[in-house]
């Protein structure tokens, strides 16, 4: 089975807490790392520093779309980040790990 982690930000803790406790719920994720981080980025050609949470999601690849319309129906950006990130290695125990708790 494969695995990925897929990466969104947020601009609040309560926000990522919220997107967070949703996909764990539906079991579409076995774990969410949520971390403050500085972002970046050019937005209507402005420059924007924001402050923002970070959320990591370990899931089962299939399970992409399903997050992602998550994710879309319970952001408050126009153009949330939705990547996602292949896992090429990982001990098989939090593989199994994964794929048990979603």
């Amino acid at each position: 089975m494969k695995m990925s982690i897929i990466q969104t930000t947020c601009a609040s803790k309560k926000e990522a807490n919220k997107i967070a406790k949703i996909l764990i719920s539906k079991n579409l994720a076995a774990c969410i790392q949520i971390s403050k981080v500085q972002s970046l980025y050019m937005w209507k050609n402005k420059l924007c520093i924001d402050k923002e949470r970070l959320l990591c999601i370990k899931t089962k690849k299939k399970y992409f779309k399903k997050i992602e319309r998550e994710i879309k129906e319970n952001h408050s950006y126009d153009l949330p980040e939705i990547i996602e990130i292949k896992i090429t290695n990982a001990s098989k125990e939090y593989l199994n790990f994964i794929g048990e708790s979603c």
